[in-house]
């Protein structure tokens, strides 16, 4: 029987006692669609202006319990097929950040059953949203995910994907900064932690959340027959690096047997990957006359953790990478001599994800630049330009492999007007660039930094000035399309020299050449 590694294996016993901060978490709580901010639950909601600049707020026509879910920003799915819709969200370099997601569909699209979509954080496709189960049993759906800032802002984005059927939504989204212990054996710089279950075993009451959760992470209830209140007022948080509320240790699930306690959990089928399980047990009765509590704790029959030692100030014990796929069994012996049956308070799994490459950090600064400059800019220009591969950009083409660089950039009969950032210069991936037969204006910015450009398509708008001489000196040039334009001046010699060129500037006010 195969075993994992002590390496992956971590168990922490909490020494301190603190007392759960009432100070709400930091981070920036979005109600979608809402057009007033508001305090919840002692929390301040804003709403999403100034996060997004597309899609449409509704207001839901049934009632609903929960104020965030009244209203929703929706987004339109025709002809926006592998298109993706951003909110850009200020967060703290550095940080690890709680990012949920909430859905209540509310039939705004006038068909009964929710759309299907994809949801991308940062160019890394995270999960698909399918609230159709949750819908039909009249609740709202979440999804939570841990996910490291890498810049001054996180892009989260829904995107329409083939399966999707009518306008994608989001009724809240929340962004959350964890404590620097918590999930801290992770690589967030290589990976993320979405959230299949987190469950107070033996508790039946509404779900755990600030403030007796300090992140406001939920904790829902997942009572049993074999359900039992502890008798412990001991525990502390302060020693276990992923700080569960205090509350978790309240309840337990047990046995009055002497012998294994098997628990079916999570209770839905996993695909198959690598998951974080992080455990929490307290020890319900006091040690002070010598005798321990220990047990065995086996995932689907590999040992997990050997001779767990469980005391009054709660034990956590995770793994950071774990094999599953199908239905889970944890399984808790009771050592020989230990006279105790096992018991478990609570449990938490994530799906191990592996985050995306993301476009070079100068592209993207380019990019952001050019967008600014360009009236009417395709509205899905937002979020990563190039990853998630199937939400580029419109117009952009990536190029394969870890060093994600934009080597095309096709805007040809767009409608588009503006000027042309002179940033373009510094995409210097660029082969291509077309931006044929839309309004643009102003002189042509100097180009020459771009060595591997072959194409330039600059035909049929209304650019102004002279030709820069300087476009002579891209060596690879082999196209310069410059006709029907407002151009002046002489064509300059580094380009009636340059030889294979193909250029072509009729229809311009450019004057002859003097005589030789």
């Amino acid at each position: 029987m195969p075993t994992m590694t002590l390496s992956l294996l971590f168990v922490f016993l909490s020494l301190l006692s603190i007392s759960v901060s009432q100070t709400p978490p930091r981070g920036t709580l979005i109600n979608c669609g809402a057009t007033e901010p508001s305090t919840i639950g002692g929390r301040q909601w804003v709403t999403d202006e100034g996060f997004i600049s597309i899609g449409t707020s509704k207001n839901l026509t049934i009632p609903v319990l929960v104020p965030i879910l009244s209203s929703v920003r929706s987004f339109p799915f025709q002809n926006n097929v592998n298109n993706k819709f951003c909110y850009e969200v200020p967060v703290f370099r550095g940080a690890k950040y709680l990012i949920r997601s909430t859905y209540f569909y509310g039939g705004i699209n006038g068909d009964s059953v929710p759309p299907v979509f994809d949801q991308i954080v940062d160019g890394t496709l995270w999960s698909v949203v399918n609230t159709s189960k949750d819908y039909a049993n009249g609740m709202s759906s979440y999804y939570e995910g841990v996910f490291l800032a890498q810049g001054k802002t996180m892009s989260y984005c829904i995107g329409v994907n083939s399966y999707t059927d009518s306008d994608p939504f989001i009724s809240a989204l929340e962004f959350v900064i964890l404590g620097n212990s918590l999930y801290n054996s992770t690589n967030f710089m290589l990976s993320g932690l979405s959230l299949v279950a987190r469950h107070s075993f033996g508790y039946n009451g509404s779900i755990l959340r600030y403030p007796d959760d300090p992140f406001d992470r939920f904790w829902e209830p997942f009572g049993a027959e074999d359900s039992a209140l502890s008798k412990n007022k001991n525990v502390s948080i302060f020693g276990i690096w992923n700080r569960p509320p205090s509350k978790i240790f309240e309840t337990m699930l047990t046995t009055t047997q002497s012998g294994p306690m098997d628990l079916k959990w999570p209770s839905k089928p996993l695909l198959q990957s690598m998951y974080y399980i992080a455990l929490y047990f307290a020890d319900d009765r006091s040690s002070s006359d010598g005798s321990t509590r220990s047990l065995n704790v086996s995932v689907n029959g590999v040992i997990y953790y050997k001779n767990l030692v469980l005391s009054e100030a709660g034990t956590a014990v995770f793994s950071t990478q774990w094999p599953l796929g199908g239905l889970t069994t944890i399984s808790l012996a009771p050592n020989p001599g230990s006279g105790f049956p096992p018991l478990i308070n609570a449990g938490e799994v994530f799906q191990v994800m592996t985050i995306g490459a993301r476009t070079l950090v100068r592209d993207v600064i380019a990019l952001e630049r050019i967008k600014s400059s360009i009236e009417n800019h395709p509205q899905d220009w937002t979020g990563d330009p190039c990853m998630p591969r199937q939400y580029s950009w419109t117009g952009i083409t990536c190029a394969n492999g870890s060093r994600i660089r934009v080597v095309a950039l096709n805007l040809t009969s767009m409608g588009l007007s503006g000027s042309l950032s002179p940033s373009i210069g510094r995409m210097s991936a660029l082969t291509d660039l077309w931006l044929g037969n839309n309004n643009f204006s102003g002189p042509i910015p100097d180009l020459s930094s771009l060595k591997l450009l072959e194409t330039l398509h600059l035909e049929d708008n209304i650019f102004s000035g002279e030709i820069p001489s300087s476009l002579g000196d891209i060596p690879k040039l082999r196209e310069l399309f410059l006709q029907n334009n407002n151009l002046t001046g002489q064509i300059p010699d580094s380009l009636t020299r340059k030889s294979g060129l193909d250029l072509r500037t009729s229809g311009n006010n450019l004057s002859s050449p003097p005589p030789a």
